[in-house]
């Protein structure tokens, strides 16, 4: 016969039928972690391996050891830079600014120095200093075609210690009476003592010499160049120990004198002024030394001033008239 559900019976309490409700103190294997372990999968053991073998820590250590050397040794000149720098600040901390200087403080400066500043001489300058002891002015006494008097004047330049003097022939030729004028003031009356005329070369000699004389410094006129520096001294028109500057024209000039029949040959041409008193006198190179004799001047016109061409006779053709070596 079939079962009836009986009023009041509990579903759950057939056998074979599992009960919804639970009494208390039953356990659910579902929350037992022995049971998931029992039913779920095996648990592997996992073991923690050390970071670092025992090789890797001993090369660390050699490392550290390594930097520590090179530190110990690094460290007296990390001091000695450290040092310096605190040198380097002190110094700028207690050292004194310089006050900026204006614009116009500046250009005062500067114009100041410049005025106190003494220029160096100019070569001309230089060479009238070593010249100057040697200059002679000569003064002569003639007699004309009428036999009525006149007077002279030219140069001429000690050139050794005996006091000789070489000056142009033209200035003495002829001549009643020469006196000469040396540097020192003294005066004494001279004498021809020897002469070229082929080049208008004569040597004076002073009666009454001073007892100190000063000759020139003779020059090499072969090393000279058109265009170089010169300087004529004498005294044109009177004018005591005259200086003036140019440049060597030209070489192996000829030129005939007035008043004469020679002509003059192997010549220095130059550009610097002479004029009639120059005659005699020494031209001067850079070095103060005589390169040459003044003889004339070139003028196309009955004027006996200078227009630009003057002209002289080597040193070391002048020269062989007192007996001297040619250069």
């Amino acid at each position: 016969m079939p079962e009836r559900w009986m009023a009041g019976s509990r579903r759950g309490s057939q056998p074979g039928t599992p009960s919804l409700y639970r009494k208390p103190g039953d356990e659910d294997h579902r929350s037992n972690p022995d049971h998931r372990r029992r039913v779920g999968r095996p648990e592997v053991q996992r073991e923690i391996e050390p970071t670092g073998s025992p090789e890797t820590g001993d090369r660390w250590q050699r490392r550290l050891q390594q930097i520590a050397r090179e530190a110990r040794r690094a460290g007296p000149f990390a001091l000695g830079v450290l040092a310096t720098l605190v040198a380097l600040l002190l110094y700028n901390a207690f050292t004194p600014r310089t006050p900026q200087l204006t614009v116009n403080q500046v250009n005062d400066s500067i114009a100041q120095a410049l005025a106190s500043a003494t220029p160096p001489p100019a070569f001309s300058s230089r060479v009238y200093q070593i010249i100057q002891p040697s200059l002679v002015l000569i003064q002569t006494e003639t007699l004309d075609e009428n036999e009525e008097p006149g007077q002279g004047l030219g140069s001429g330049v000690v050139i050794n210690a005996a006091g000789e003097i070489l000056t142009s022939l033209h200035v003495v030729d002829d001549t009643t009476k020469i006196e000469v004028a040396f540097a020192d003031g003294t005066q004494s009356d001279a004498i021809v003592i020897a002469q070229e005329p082929d080049n208008d070369i004569a040597v004076l000699r002073a009666l009454t010499p001073p007892s100190l004389v000063v000759p020139a410094v003779l020059g090499n006129p072969n090393a000279m160049r058109v265009g170089d520096e010169v300087y004529p001294v004498g005294n044109p028109f009177g004018l005591y120990g005259s200086m003036t500057a140019g440049v060597i024209s030209g070489f192996e000039r000829s030129f005939r004198p007035p008043d004469s029949d020679r002509r003059l040959e192997g010549l220095i041409q130059i550009d610097a002024a002479v004029n009639p008193g120059n005659s005699g006198g020494p031209l001067l190179n850079r070095n103060g030394q005589v390169i040459g004799i003044i003889v004339g001047i070139a003028n196309p016109t009955d004027q006996e001033v200078f227009i630009g061409i003057g002209f002289a006779v080597p040193i070391n053709v002048a020269a062989g008239a007192a007996g001297l070596p040619p250069h």
